[in-house]
């Protein structure tokens, strides 16, 4: 390609991104959206409710039908329960607590500095060959202690890449794809699994369906998709990114990847904790009369105790760590480092008031269950159902994830709809939200509107002080592409095989 053909492609690129950027912009912050939303559902339920808006709600697993009508919150009895309602519905939503609890313990293995010596012993230990593949890896890993993959792993590849003397930048992606791209991937359950079925719930509960789902119901599928993620991002890498970066002018990296003889104790110490933990856990799980088991069967615990074992899983090592490693001191030092990982969260914490608000006030008025059978009844007499609408899914919650960053935040708008809608079809809850993960983290790595992107931007200045946005873009999107085609097949492979995607968790709902 010549050069001038070459910058004519690039024009056309940026503008494009350009474009991407202005129009996400201009959308207000995820809170504010939530609140308009909550409005717009006022005004329309008032709407529908004088129309006398009604439908038949058949539930496909109880196999009754029961008329539901529109419901007005512009009245008396609608304004009591948006007043009388508002404090518990936000104490009551179920992602609030769950992601609260856990970030508990991954606060304490973060800020005792476990997780980034864990990363940095994983890629030093790593031969050569295998170094891509290990550290996008550790990328899709990381990100079960929520943020510390963006702010350790992602500068850190660049530095395990330079010092194999390959293009730093091209380390700083596969990083990056990893940690973010592979988002929802992951051998082990960590916060987000939770959070998304906190919502989903809530959605079901919106939706008038008597049906709850466990925080392990995208397990068996997210499993397997760490190796595919690791496999296209390595590929991607390799083949494509790396060839176009061409070879690394710039200067060395001081930067150190020494893992001190204090570090190394604390690791070996963390590990038999951990060792020892999960010993414990299956003594207390396993076993016929287990002590965690009610009536024979580990069901409460799967749906009550999971998240507080997940504390613990990282609370544990974390304090061993800590203390072996000398960063943790005393008691005040392990309640700093819970009370840092909460102080990250008070956005969270105003996002879910807000978005418990509309989903309560969605379940009030009946305009979710209206839209989603009314949705559904539609998609069945154009004869949309099935693969094709599952696939059309995926990609609007990728092209929604460019304006909309916040996992939980498109989740809680998109759930309350699209949950009960699918159900109408025949689709398990666990399967759409298992679709919605795949749209959602394909595109979080050529996004200019997630939160860490910025963040890459200036870590890549540092090798390439010509970077900007549309420079990581451009690196990005071939990775966005893999995983999004890649991902898709994989979830064709297993519906196509009728697969469980998680513990008791199917693709279709039982007939």
């Amino acid at each position: 390609m010549s050069k001038t053909s070459k910058q004519q492609k690039n024009g056309l690129f940026n503008k494009f991104l350009n474009g991407v950027e202005a129009v996400g912009n201009k959308l207000p912050h995820p809170v504010t959206i939530f609140i308009l939303l909550s409005v717009a559902v006022m005004i329309v339920s008032e709407i529908a409710s004088r129309a006398g808006l009604a439908v038949n709600f058949y539930d496909a697993k109880y196999k009754t039908e029961k008329m539901v009508e529109a419901v007005s919150l512009l009245n008396a009895d609608g304004l009591r329960y948006m007043i009388n309602t508002a404090t518990e519905n936000f104490t009551g939503f179920h992602p609030l607590g769950t992601v609260l609890v856990a970030m508990l313990g991954v606060g304490v293995a973060e800020g005792t500095g476990l997780i980034n010596t864990a990363l940095k012993k994983l890629v030093l230990s790593t031969p050569k060959k295998l170094i891509t593949a290990v550290v996008v890896f550790a990328g899709v890993m990381s990100n079960i202690a929520s943020d510390a993959g963006y702010v350790v792993l992602v500068p850190l590849g660049a530095i395990v890449f330079l010092s194999f003397k390959r293009h730093p930048l091209a380390g700083m992606a596969a990083a990056f794809a990893g940690v973010s791209g592979g988002f929802s991937a992951n051998l082990l359950l960590g916060t987000l699994d939770p959070l998304l079925t906190g919502i989903t719930n809530e959605a079901l509960s919106a939706g008038g369906i008597d049906l709850t789902i466990l925080p392990t119901s995208n397990y068996y599928f997210m499993f397997v998709s760490t190796f595919l993620i690791t496999l296209l991002g390595t590929w991607v890498t390799e083949k494509i990114v790396e060839p176009r970066l061409g070879e690394y002018k710039g200067g060395y990296a001081d930067d150190s990847m020494e893992v001190t003889q204090k570090e190394r104790k604390g690791l070996i110490a963390a590990g038999i904790s951990l060792l020892v933990f999960g010993a414990v856990m299956l003594l207390l799980t396993l076993p016929e009369n287990a002590a965690l088991k009610a009536d024979g069967q580990l069901k409460q615990f799967i749906y009550h105790g999971l998240v507080p074992t997940i504390m613990l899983f990282f609370l544990v090592p974390g304090l061993v760590y800590g203390i072996v490693s000398g960063t943790i001191k005393n008691d005040k030092d392990v309640i700093k480092a819970m009370s840092t990982a909460m102080g990250t969260m008070g956005g969270y914490l105003v996002l879910c008031f807000f978005a418990a608000q509309f989903i309560k006030y969605f379940s009030y008025t009946n305009l979710g269950i209206i839209l989603a059978v009314s949705g559904a009844n539609f998609l069945k007499a154009i004869g949309f159902t099935g693969l094709p609408l599952i696939i059309a899914f995926i990609i609007v919650a990728g092209f929604i994830n460019l304006f909309i960053g916040s996992a939980s935040a498109k989740w809680g708008i998109m759930a309350p709809v699209f949950i009960p809608m699918m159900y109408q079809l025949g689709f398990t809850p666990e399967f759409t939200q298992l679709a919605y993960r795949i749209g959602d983290s394909c595109t979080n790595i050529i996004s200019p509107l997630m939160s860490y992107f910025a963040v890459i931007v200036v870590f890549a200045q540092k090798y390439d002080k010509d970077t900007g946005i549309g420079t990581l873009i451009s690196t990005m999107l071939p990775y966005s592409i893999a995983f999004l085609l890649g991902w898709t097949a994989l979830m064709i492979g297993w519906y196509l095989l009728g697969l469980p995607i998680g513990p008791e968790a199917f693709i279709h709902l039982p007939m």
